[in-house]
């Protein structure tokens, strides 16, 4: 009976079964070859394409931040020519003008950011973190700051030299941040015209002056305050007429 179980179990000769596990084996192996040659093929010529295509995006980024580049050296000596006509519609209105109106127009020029103006005040100065992957200034963290310098009485407030008034724009476009449309970087200078004795320590009770502390101690975001004797803002050349009615 054990010699029947085995023929049947077992048609084969020994011999013939181990050469039929060796080839089979053979067989198995052979698709994964070929697949992983083919898979190594596709990749090099992935690489080679990427290496090509390197030098040509190197170039057109270039040629990108050149032609930026060029249009804000063209915006500069737009903004300075209007500047410059704007001085001369000033003097030409203090011609014309009695010295109750001129008054007036200097007053509220001041507040709309129309003109440039000069004073005491606070200056808070803020940066990125330290290190190539630590915390950034963002435009809400702009937006923080110059909302509680206008809560702590501010006069007027500039950014890097860019005049702010109830028009200007704080936003972010990629990386950069963006006042009234134009990049700046960092570190920020925020000029604020007030009372250099109270305004400190009433931007630090303010909900922006709340958020730098944190941003400060949590982040490691650079901010310094301190007080200047003298502080002179630029006016907003963004500021125009756009509707105007005769009464």
């Amino acid at each position: 009976m054990d010699l029947l179980r085995q023929i049947r179990e077992s048609a084969l000769d020994p011999d013939y079964a181990i050469v039929g596990k060796h080839a089979t084996r053979g067989r198995v192996r052979t698709p994964l070859v070929v697949v992983a040659l083919v898979l190594g093929a596709v990749v090099a010529v992935q690489g080679w394409y990427t290496y090509k295509a390197s030098p040509d995006a190197a170039s057109e980024r270039e040629q990108l931040i050149s032609r930026i580049r060029a249009a804000e050296a063209t915006n500069d000596g737009l903004r300075s020519e209007q500047l410059a006509l704007e001085q001369e519609i000033t003097q030409l209105q203090r011609r014309q003008a009695d010295t109750g109106s001129q008054a007036q127009l200097d007053a509220q020029g001041a507040v709309s950011g129309s003109i440039a103006v000069t004073g005491p005040g606070m200056v808070v100065v803020v940066d990125d973190a330290a290190g190539a992957n630590g915390a950034r200034v963002t435009d809400e963290d702009l937006r923080q700051l110059v909302n509680g310098a206008w809560q702590a009485a501010a006069e007027a407030i500039a950014i890097n030299g860019h005049r702010l008034t109830t028009r200007t724009a704080i936003r972010s476009a990629g990386s950069a941040i963006t006042v009234d449309y134009r990049s700046l970087l960092p570190p920020y200078r925020v000029e604020v015209i007030g009372d250099p004795k109270t305004m400190p320590a009433r931007f630090a009770g303010t909900p922006g002056g709340a958020w730098w502390a944190d941003a400060k101690s949590n982040y490691g975001l650079g901010y310094e305050v301190s007080t200047s004797r003298s502080l002179t803002l630029p006016a907003d050349p963004g500021l125009t007429v756009t509707i105007a009615q005769k009464s």
